[in-house]
């Protein structure tokens, strides 16, 4: 009986490798739905990746157990193996070949960069946030009179700003974000909303421009496929464009203190009428809590009566509240 050839073998071998590496590496399910125009480059790229590593696993992998059934050591062998000291077209093989697919994914790599505005963070001046408590806010802060009235801080030049197709073309939303120990605080300086939900309007050219009040946060949107550090002193941004209505979690990817996993809140992509509506409501609730405030001296009022409006956002009931302050 003819034995078939190890070039045939090896030939064969390679095809059902590469046909597996591919299926695998462009069928998994391993990454959320895609929700930004920024997330096809990411998910490419991934993919590439990971359909390289499938295939040098099955090769490696399957090496190791066709050498273990092969070279095993029979009953009764007690001679010593073959004296190989080495192979050197083996060793050039497989140096290069890794060489070129880490060539290979650096280039790109870049390129996903760049077209996702990373050599590009050029925004724009924006005036420092007014943070107030609104519903959905897990932490709320008000900034003095001082800090409100300070002038534009620095444009961001670290982070991902705006792809080569908006390039020199400002922004269709605007939003500074606060990253602080443990909540995000959006403030829209257009309109004077403060909220702890980021509510954009799909299809929109949208520009975060991230601070951190303390410590580093990492302002992390799995399913726009984008992460961008908050860094205090040093202002950071990131630029997208959201691809499909809904709602998304934001979570903070940096380990910023106890409660770093409780720092997590959610990015709503609205259709343009929809955001116009939140937009339009939230700026006349605004303007009436903010009258309500002048109306009222806080002075005048009891420790009970002064939170009970916020009691909801607390999660405690107007009764537990009042027992609480009379224990106290």
């Amino acid at each position: 009986m003819q034995q078939v050839p190890v070039s045939l073998w090896t030939l064969v071998a390679g095809i059902v490798v590469t046909a597996i590496s591919i299926w695998i590496g462009q069928n998994h399910t391993l990454m959320p739905m895609q929700a930004s125009l920024q997330a096809p480059l990411v998910d490419g790229f991934f993919n590439v990746m990971f359909t390289i590593a499938i295939a040098l696993f099955l090769v490696v992998e399957g090496t190791i157990l066709i050498f273990l059934v092969k070279f095993r050591r029979r009953r009764g062998d007690d001679t010593d193996g073959l004296p190989i000291e080495g192979n050197v077209p083996l060793e050039i093989f497989w140096t290069a070949i890794p060489t070129v697919i880490v060539l290979g994914l650096g280039i790109y790599s870049v390129d996903v960069f760049n077209q996702m505005g990373g050599f590009e963070p050029a925004g724009h001046p924006h005036s420092a946030a007014h943070v107030a408590h609104k519903s959905g806010t897990a932490i709320a802060a008000t900034l003095s009179d001082t800090e409100a009235t300070a002038a534009p801080t620095i444009a961001p030049t670290i982070g991902i700003g705006a792809s080569p197709q908006t390039l020199n073309k400002p922004a269709d939303l605007v939003v500074d974000v606060k990253g602080i120990q443990y909540a995000w605080i959006f403030n829209y300086p257009d309109s004077g909303i403060t909220s702890g939900e980021l509510h954009i309007p799909v299809g929109a050219d949208v520009q975060l421009n991230l601070s951190a009040q303390d410590v580093i946060h990492s302002f992390w949107v799995p399913n726009f496929r984008l992460k961008q550090d908050a860094l205090p002193g040093i202002p950071t941004e990131l630029r997208f464009v959201a691809t499909k209505p809904g709602t998304y979690p934001v979570v903070c990817a940096e380990l910023c203190g106890g409660y770093h996993g409780s720092m997590r809140t959610e990015v709503i992509v609205h259709t343009p009428e929809a955001y116009e509506n939140w937009r339009t409501e939230n700026q006349i609730a605004q303007q009436q809590n903010l009258n309500q405030v002048v109306a009222v001296n806080p002075a005048d009022l009891s420790t009970s009566e002064f939170l009970a409006p916020h009691t909801h956002d607390m999660g405690i009931s107007a009764a537990t509240l009042e027992s609480l302050v009379i224990g106290h």
